[in-house]
């Protein structure tokens, strides 16, 4: 599983991450099943976020890639135009539950750009920057993303029903 913080100020050392712990955090907390953490920190812009993205689901192979930070409105956040440029099948779903949940917490929440989509055997979802909501929205979207991983041929994963109740049509 790919964790990819993507931030000018925390890859240049100007401020630690929290964000990627967070995911990794909850992760650890949400998964049962054995796995590793592909853990990386690059500055914003299109051709890093690309480049990277490509490299984490081509070369290292990974099933799943959570992303944190270049989703909103400023000059330097690009992630979703490097997202359009790497994943073959956008899930537009996870995007608007993001954001729908996401406004129950602050009215900011119309400014988030997240999304999801399948590139190849990797799901790639798009998290906001803030540790606490990045809790809220995997909250929300993870349920589906055990099956999804099922869909497009990546390992499978459990959950602990406790953190996340993952939905599986019977016999799936």
């Amino acid at each position: 599983i790919g964790i990819l913080t993507i931030s000018d100020r925390a890859s240049s050392g100007g401020y630690e991450d929290l964000s990627g712990p967070a995911i990794e955090a909850w992760l650890r907390r949400a998964i049962t099943s054995p796995w590793t953490a592909d853990y990386r920190v690059i500055p914003d812009g299109l051709e890093s976020v690309r480049e990277t993205l490509i490299d984490m689901c081509d070369t290292a192979g990974l099933d799943l890639i959570c992303t944190t930070g270049g989703t909103g409105p400023s000059p330097r956040d690009l992630t979703p135009e490097a997202m359009a440029a790497v994943i073959e099948k956008p899930l537009p779903g996870f995007g608007e539950q993001m954001r729908r949940i996401s406004l129950n917490e602050v009215p900011t929440a119309i400014l988030s750009r997240q999304e999801a989509g399948v590139r190849g055997r990797t799901l790639i979802v798009n998290l906001p920057g803030k540790p606490a909501s990045i809790a809220v929205c995997l909250g929300a979207v993870f349920p589906a993303v055990p099956y999804c991983l099922d869909l497009i041929g990546a390992r499978r994963i459990e959950t602990d029903p406790a953190v996340c109740a993952t939905f599986r049509p019977k016999g799936a």
